[in-house]
């Protein structure tokens, strides 16, 4: 038989995913790593942590699944945005990769703003500058390392230097490089304005490819390290939330896919480059090719519910508390909770901003502060979604991720967002949707879009209630809550020695 593999490069661990002809999922395999912090808000890794992992992540796929390497077709990449890998002319790694989560950049974005201009940078490229974008790391390594600057002959994502060790093939996808924040995000390529302006050497950049697009071919060497087959062809991809669009059927305007993972993730595909004024919504190229999309971020949904179960119930399961929150009705009795337990990114772009619970009474039990953190999140995630719908029509939202095991916080964001949500099954979104970008890329489907109708499983949709109306209310104080504590966050940051 036919099969693909998706390939997904994340902050933790690589995974391999092989789906047979029709993308149903026949085998998972996965290789852990760590990452570095060397000093206070750096977040680094060894490139050849993720080639190590990939080569044992395939090599177990394949053992697993008991398939032939002959029989996989196709590859597809997905992983960790904006990171950054420097190489130099001779391919060589020359520093540790800057990761998407390090935050030493503050200086290079306030740079970038100066340089550009707010609103043109955000008019080119979809985004303003912040700290996990590539562009200001590369600033960066300019101003601190000028040595690693001057021997630079190329800059890469992380999946795209896995694509490099696989196919020796210099690339990137569109999705991934409009995360750069280097891209005209309407022309889906690099901007020579912006490269320009920022005096970064046009030379360093990648052809990029969208993500259905063969970019280069299984090596020799590659396939003697994997055990695929030389000449297998390897796509674009996308970036992770991209592919994860793809992995939960995201992939036309009118179905957004709400990702209910540590953070939060509202991502909502655009058939033209939609952009948020403001920056307050991140806009980059889908992996579909043609397509756009709007996401929103929140630093803290079943992060929120992980802390308050370590904090306040550690001798309780996640069912146990699921099941004390469904004891009490929707508003929890006037009791709110702010989510912004590691400050916040969307729409309050702000790292001092900081978790409560407002209007505690002694009427108030355990249950209502747990059905209050399933409410808080569902707020947060339609604090997104409101700017998104701003830009483009959402009938349907799909849900991922560990927070959709309750099916009452499903109710719960259901009855917040007024939309119907679909959860689904799909134990790794990302790697799966870069196995289907490789299926389409290859012809064993007409588009991206007949994939996902073949091969994403839903499970049984949470419609909105009557209880709609009593959250809508809830809302409209949730939504008072940083604006008036905003200051009250940067009094106590102060004190916090």
């Amino acid at each position: 038989m036919t099969h693909y593999l998706g390939i997904d490069v994340s902050t933790t661990a690589t995974k391999a995913l092989l789906v047979d002809e029709a993308g149903v999922i026949v085998g998972i395999g996965r290789s852990t790593y760590g990452f570095d912090t060397p000093r206070p808000l750096w977040s680094e890794q060894d490139p050849a942590s993720w080639w190590d992992a990939t080569r044992a992540a395939i090599r177990e796929v394949l053992a697993v699944a008991g398939i032939d390497a002959a029989d996989v077709r196709g590859v597809g990449l997905t992983g960790q945005m904006h990171g950054l890998v420097m190489l130099d002319d001779r391919g060589g790694v020359l520093r540790p990769a800057i990761l998407w989560n390090d935050q030493r950049t503050q200086a290079e974005c306030d740079e970038i703003r100066e340089t550009v201009g707010k609103h043109e940078l955000i008019r080119l490229t979809g985004n303003d500058a912040l700290t996990g974008f590539t562009a200001p790391k590369i600033l960066w390594v300019k101003h601190h390392e000028p040595a690693v600057f001057d021997r630079t002959a190329t800059i890469l994502l992380p999946k795209d230097y896995v694509r490099y060790r696989l196919t020796e093939t210099l690339a990137m996808d569109r999705a991934g490089g409009s995360g750069t924040i280097l891209f005209d995000l309407a022309r889906r390529d690099w901007s020579d304005v912006l490269v320009h302006a920022l005096g970064i050497p046009r030379t360093w950049l990648p052809q990029t490819f969208e993500g259905t697009e063969t970019t280069g071919t299984v090596s020799a060497a590659a396939a003697e390290a994997t055990g695929l087959m030389q000449g297998t062809p390897v796509v674009g991809g996308g970036g992770d939330q991209a592919a994860n669009g793809v992995g939960v059927g995201a992939v036309q305007p009118g179905i957004a896919a709400v990702s209910i993972g540590t953070s939060g993730v509202v991502f909502a595909p655009t058939d033209h480059p939609a952009v948020e004024p403001e920056g307050r919504l991140h806009a980059f190229c889908h992996a579909v090719p043609g397509m756009w999309h709007l996401m929103g971020v929140m630093l803290s949904a079943a992060g929120s519910l992980e802390w308050f179960r370590r904090v306040l119930a550690p001798d309780r399961s996640f069912a146990e508390i699921d099941a004390a929150a469904g004891t009490v009705p929707a508003g929890s009795a006037g009791l709110q909770f702010l989510p912004y337990l590691s400050g916040e990114r969307t729409p309050h772009p702000d790292p001092l901003a900081r978790g409560a619970f407002v209007g505690l009474t002694v009427r108030h039990e355990f249950a209502h502060m747990a059905r209050a953190v399933l409410e808080g999140v569902a707020f947060g995630l339609l604090d997104s979604l409101r700017l998104v719908q701003r830009a483009t029509q959402v009938d349907e939202v799909r849900a991922s991720g560990g927070g959709t095991a309750s099916r009452l916080w499903l109710q719960i964001i259901a009855d917040v967002l007024g939309v119907p949500v679909r959860p689904v099954d799909t134990p790794e979104g990302a790697a799966h949707g870069a196995a289907l970008l490789a299926a389409t890329g290859a012809g064993s489907f007409v588009d991206v879009a007949e994939a996902c109708s073949a091969a994403v499983q839903t499970a049984t949709v949470s419609e909105p209630s009557e209880d709609a109306a009593l959250y809508a209310r809830a809302y409209d104080t949730y939504r008072q809550l940083y604006p008036d504590l905003r200051g009250v966050f940067i009094t106590l940051s102060n004190l916090d020695r």
